[in-house]
């Protein structure tokens, strides 16, 4: 392993310039407020885990800060990154071959102690140098994790999630646990959430969708299903009936409530659901139960999207930042 990843997207989805990129990820941290009700005040010292959102700055970036304001960095050493896999098939999940993350504001080392760890349970394969290049959900994280982490010695491992078999399941899940109960160890889970519209061939509209709860709830119970399904919307401009954007904030606390169990099912286009089945499938294995729920704490602290649709014609991605707390 060797050699430096170059950072692909700066100059487009963010700012390749280091002075104003900082400048612009400090204006999203600072503007991160408590919310008594989620006891959630920044950084979170028992938070073993984010899940943050990985468009453009532009779209992503306010919603991302809350996540990353709750990490408590002074005593991380080591972060796993784990993204989903937009341009290749994978068929499992895979390791870098790099040496070191470029950003703008610095270079993040890879730990390769653990990655050759993790190559040689067989488990995980390597992605090709420029399939990771390529791939952006892994890359709109690292000014985020260079710029909370500063100057601290903290070493990455990016892992790149596509479809592993069931069957590794738990030997996966087993081989985290090691590093999960680490406290110097953290992860990121990188997730976009309900990618709206023609565009991306989903259109599903809940016309008695209700008034979503605000701020972002606990996810307990805070979705009631209801009792029909969604429509498939191909033009709207009924003006007296529930906005599509509402309907959308429906799907994504829907998409929120299922976190809580093993497996993402639904018509909600989570692009990060396999990176989160990871995630969830560890927490079962560590934790036992519905994906560990009494034994953790799962909040969102933050939910936009990228515009409000009113017609068929629009589009929207929505952003969620989330945090999870192990109990003590």
């Amino acid at each position: 392993m060797s050699g430096v990843r170059e950072a692909t997207h700066a100059g487009s989805w963010y700012t390749s310039s280091g002075s104003r990129l900082r400048a612009e990820l400090e204006g999203y941290i600072r503007k991160v407020t408590p919310i008594p009700a989620l006891s959630f005040t920044t950084p979170l010292q028992d938070a073993k885990a984010i899940i943050a959102p990985h468009a453009g700055y532009s779209y992503s970036g306010p919603a991302a800060a809350w996540a990353y304001a709750s990490i408590p960095s002074d005593k991380i050493k080591r972060v796993f990154l784990l993204g989903p896999s937009h341009h290749v098939y994978l068929s499992g999940i895979a390791l870098s071959r790099f040496a070191a993350y470029g950003t703008p504001l610095g270079d993040i080392p890879l730990d390769l102690e653990t990655i050759a760890e993790l190559r040689g349970t067989k488990l995980f394969s390597e992605m090709k140098p420029s399939v990771d290049e390529e791939e952006h959900s892994l890359e709109m994280h690292l000014p985020y994790i260079r710029q909370v982490f500063g100057s601290n010695n903290v070493k990455l491992v990016p892992l790149l999630v596509g479809h592993p078999p069931a069957s590794q399941t738990d030997a996966i899940s087993a081989t985290l646990a090691k590093y999960w109960d680490d406290p110097e160890t953290f992860f990121i889970i990188s997730s976009d959430f309900c990618h709206w519209g023609t565009r991306f061939s989903c259109t599903p509209y809940y016309p008695h969708a209700p008034d979503p709860p605000n701020p972002v709830p606990p996810v307990e119970g805070q979705s009631a299903p209801l009792s029909s399904p969604p429509e498939m919307v191909k033009r709207f401009a009924n003006p007296g009936a529930t906005p599509i954007w509402k309907s959308i904030q429906y799907m994504d606390h829907e998409g929120m409530d299922l976190l809580r169990k093993p497996a993402l099912k639904g018509a909600n286009t989570i692009c990060g659901r396999n990176p989160i089945t990871v995630l969830l499938n560890l927490m079962q294995y560590r934790y036992g139960g519905k994906a560990g729920a009494e034994n953790v704490h799962f909040n969102f602290v933050r939910y936009e999207q990228s515009s409000r649709c009113m017609t068929g014609r629009d589009s929207s991605v929505s952003y969620v930042s989330g945090v999870l707390r192990p109990s003590p």
